[in-house]
């Protein structure tokens, strides 16, 4: 069996034990009862998407998490490489930082009221707030993990700092970036959706929990893939992208050791 097709058949066999726990009202523990089996679910979002309400609600989440994941992702690269190259930013920065860092980010939604002049904006803040840190932190512990050898060959060949960060720092981190930045994007899912329920104005999250509030418990479901497909479609293409800036990479390929792929060997004179 293929690794596809048993992927399909998990999913499968998954629905096919939420239709017969929901449908036949199981109740041991958990109380199936209250749930909306597989068939009502489909019925309620195929009358969702035919909708123009519901893709503008696509619409609107998707604008949030790109605007505030984009921002996020530059400033917690650059962030995180000033703090590790640079003992004055550690100093001005780091502390204010890690002190920020352990506040979740959808604790910040009165701050962001009070803030900014629309809710909009506030959302957009949250997102990217909650998408900074793992950036940030992936990004330092990279920078900081990079072996000397490469920066000094560069500098005995007359590079400078920029050719240096250039060529050797940000290359060398991008690996570790990348794992942020996909853990940025789920966090970023996660405080969207949250601030979306709270203030939000439109929005997969907005609408998923005024389905709740007038008991459409087949829409919130509804509400529910809606999120887990988006995040799993933006954390893939992260994913992708990352994979196309980093095909310079030795890559493991299923059923054998690893090892360097073809033309992963890299050169000193290559750096300058």
């Amino acid at each position: 069996m293929s690794r596809y097709l048993l992927r399909v058949v998990s999913l499968v066999a998954a629905l096919a034990v939420w239709q017969v726990l929901t449908s036949r009202d199981v109740e041991l523990w958990l109380r199936f009862s209250q749930f909306p089996t597989v068939t009502d679910v489909a019925h309620s979002f195929a009358d969702r998407i035919g909708t123009g309400t519901y893709w503008q609600d696509v619409a609107d989440s998707l604008r949030r998490i790109v605007t505030g994941f984009v921002v996020a992702a530059l400033a917690g690269v650059v962030a995180g490489t000033a703090v590790a190259r640079s003992r004055l930013a550690e100093d001005v920065l780091g502390t204010l930082l890690e002190v920020v860092r352990p506040i979740p980010a959808i604790a910040l939604v009165p701050v962001a009221i009070l803030l900014f002049p629309s809710n909009e904006q506030g959302i957009v803040f949250i997102t990217g707030v909650a998408a900074f840190f793992p950036v940030l932190v992936a990004t330092r512990h990279a920078v900081r993990a990079l072996t000397p050898v490469w920066e000094e060959a560069v500098r005995t060949m007359g590079g400078g700092r920029w050719r240096v960060l250039r060529s050797v720092v940000l290359p060398g981190a991008l690996p570790g970036i990348l794992g942020g930045l996909s853990v940025g994007i789920g966090v970023s899912w996660i405080c969207v959706i949250s601030a979306e329920m709270i203030s939000g104005e439109y929005g997969v999250g907005y609408r998923t929990w005024q389905d709740y509030t007038v008991v459409d418990y087949p829409g919130v479901f509804v509400g529910m893939v809606t999120i887990g497909v988006l995040g799993w479609a933006t954390s893939t293409a992260v994913e992708l992208a990352g994979r196309r800036v980093t095909r310079w990479l030795p890559r493991r390929t299923a059923g054998t050791g690893g090892g360097r792929g073809k033309g992963a060997t890299v050169r000193a004179t290559d750096l300058v």
